[in-house]
């Protein structure tokens, strides 16, 4: 028998370490789980229950929770168990208390709805509570995708196009979050976690008052500096196509409704159509800031009130002007969908929700949610007996996905390393990228994850936004990278108007930050480039710095270096999320490494 009550009580520990973790999809960092798990033992005895956790035996805890099924059937007991959170919330201290109310009460009625639907068992309580020798604790266990029982291709190096031939110039664009409570002038720093707002108080000092185009805190952006981005964005056209990876509402998570996420996500789409015009096609994928509450993306098989219907059609109401009735048809269902960009050439827009740890609908069943991977693994082959190439676009990076969910990609990338020659992801707003190698050797670079800059400042930031120079359309295009270059606004610069001290410029230049083949000596930006420059990162410390340097949009305080450069080579060269822990362990680190290179992630 599977027990609600276990389902619940269960439920209370995951919750309660769901809001321990990066705040519900923002950058603070997370304690070790394992401190964290004691932590919450020790909460639990404090909300009266009469016993150590320490001297529970086996049977006894099996027996509980069997006692416990018959006690919390009921609604009134399931607002016990949202009050016990919001309590383990505050007295652990994961944020204020009203923003510790508030976030319990948005999360509550889905989070236990999936509880109530997830496939839990007495064992797996008490593997957690009492040990492995109880049970087994695995809701995300190991599943496989099917390939085509057809050949791989022969694989041929890529090479570089001839002098003069056709490229493609393609805007990125990811992670705006827009926040329409920001306040010119409140306070930066404040106990919530996010800051600029009419709610943050008032500034101890001048200097960390909430600037006129944005601040270097935790702190997203106005509308006007959005809009002065895309005008500008505007004015450095013309641009082949757009890619748009998501993140549109600020990091408010405790306090927002589904009527502002739509809001929100209409004002931005029609701005960027504004902005950009009517002859430029803008291919968007969907950010884990979009519903409510954050990172709650239901597979399908959810209908009625707590599906994602009510963002999925509002998106394909926004984005018809841009994309097709058949993408929007596979949109509307599961919030992906694929499009012929030109001739010999498409787009996969992924919806990496489906693979992320925080989205804890992913309990109920992990394996493929909404068989997207399956999905992709058609649309390539259909593109190789084609001979068309394809770019795969999404918000999550795949090397920060659950294990199993990772690992098909990785398989999947693999198999169709020929078809694929472009991945496009943003999410951690930093300015990264991860490797791709041959599943045999583990040392044939064949892929390479590109994780664009944030338009955000959140948090410390430059705002940025990126510009891809592709292989261009012509016959026998590679349509590979060939380069990129990252642009930002410079807030020091655009908050001090020289002319009027006092007053912010009215027109801040949005300035280039580097060129990537410049700035690492490279002749591209093909896989093998990568490699080699990961190869430079650890016998050139002095490129790893301008490398780090660069990573944060030209705002950073402090060098990275030993433990600190482990972790960020263990994360670039892993695009499969195994990897980066098999490299931590390699590197005699046990772990830590993985979990700092996870916790800022937003």
């Amino acid at each position: 028998m599977r027990l609600p009550a276990l389902r619940l009580f269960l439920g209370l520990m995951i919750w309660t370490l769901l809001l321990k973790s990066p705040l519900f999809g923002s950058c603070h960092p997370t304690q070790n789980q394992a401190r964290t798990t004691t932590a919450l033992k020790e909460q639990f005895n404090s909300f009266g229950v009469g016993f150590s956790w320490r001297n529970l035996t086996c049977p006894v805890c099996k027996a509980l929770f069997t006692v416990l099924d018959i006690a919390l059937l009921s609604s009134v007991n399931e607002e016990r168990v949202a009050h016990a959170v919001s309590e383990a919330c505050i007295r652990l201290h994961l944020a204020d208390e009203q923003v510790c109310r508030n976030i319990t009460e948005l999360f509550r009625d889905d989070f236990i709805s999936a509880l109530q639907r997830s496939l839990l068992w007495p064992t797996e309580a008490c593997a957690v509570l009492v040990g492995p020798s109880c049970g087994t604790f695995d809701i995300y266990a190991p599943w496989n995708i099917t390939l085509p029982k057809v050949p791989k291709p022969p694989v041929t190096p890529p090479s570089l196009p001839k002098p003069g031939s056709p490229q493609s110039r393609v805007l990125f664009l990811t992670d705006i979050h827009w926040d329409k409570e920001y306040t010119n002038g409140s306070a930066a720093d404040c106990k919530q976690p996010l800051c600029c707002r009419q709610d943050s108080g008032v500034p101890k000092w001048r200097r960390r008052e909430a600037g006129y185009w944005g601040t270097y805190s935790k702190c997203d952006l106005p509308l006007r500096t959005v809009e002065n981005l895309l005008e500008n964005a505007a004015k450095a056209g013309p641009w082949d196509w757009v890619y748009w990876t998501g993140d549109i509402p600020a990091h408010n998570v405790w306090s927002q409704t589904r009527k502002q996420q739509l809001t929100e996500l209409t004002v931005i789409s029609r701005l960027i159509h504004k902005y950009l015009g009517v002859n430029v096609t803008v291919y968007p994928a969907v950010g884990n800031h979009e519903s409510t509450p954050v990172n709650s993306f239901p597979p399908p098989f959810v209908h009625g009130n707590r599906s994602s219907a009510w963002l999925y059609d509002k998106m394909a109401k926004e984005w018809a002007l841009w994309l097709p009735e058949q993408a929007l048809k596979t949109l509307r269902y599961g919030g992906f969908y694929t499009v012929e960009i030109q001739p010999g050439l498409r787009v996969v827009s992924l919806n990496m929700n489906f693979c992320a740890r925080e989205n804890f609908w992913l309990m109920v069943n992990s394996t493929d949610p909404a068989n997207q991977l399956q999905w992709l693994v058609h649309v390539l082959q259909a593109s190789e007996d084609r001979g068309e190439k394809v770019h795969i676009i999404g918000h999550i990076p795949p090397g920060l996905c659950l294990g199993s969910w990772s690992w098909n990609y990785y398989h999947i990338i693999n198999r169709y390393e020929s078809t694929v020659t472009g991945q496009f992801f943003g999410h951690t707003h930093l300015d990264e990228f991860q490797m791709f190698y041959d599943e045999e050797t583990r040392t044939r670079p064949l892929g390479v994850a590109f994780i664009a800059p944030s338009v955000t400042t959140y948090v410390n930031l430059n705002p940025g936004y990126r510009i891809y120079y592709v292989d261009g359309n012509y016959k026998n295009s590679t349509r590979l990278v060939l380069d990129h270059e990252t642009y930002i606004l410079n807030l020091t610069e655009a908050n001090r108007n020289l002319e009027s001290p006092g007053n912010p410029e009215q027109n801040p230049k949005w300035s280039l930050l580097y060129r990537a083949t410049e700035a690492y000596g490279l002749s591209s930006l093909f896989p093998s480039d990568y490699d080699k420059l990961l190869r430079i990162f650890i016998s050139d410390d002095r490129t790893f710095q301008k490398f780090w340097y660069l990573r944060h949009k030209g705002h950073v305080s402090e060098s990275c270096r030993e433990a600190c450069k482990t972790t960020m080579l263990c994360f670039l060269r892993s695009g499969r999320s195994d990897e980066l822990d098999l490299c931590d362990h390699l590197n005699g680190f046990a772990g830590n490494l993985a979990r700092a290179a996870r916790k800022t992630f937003c």
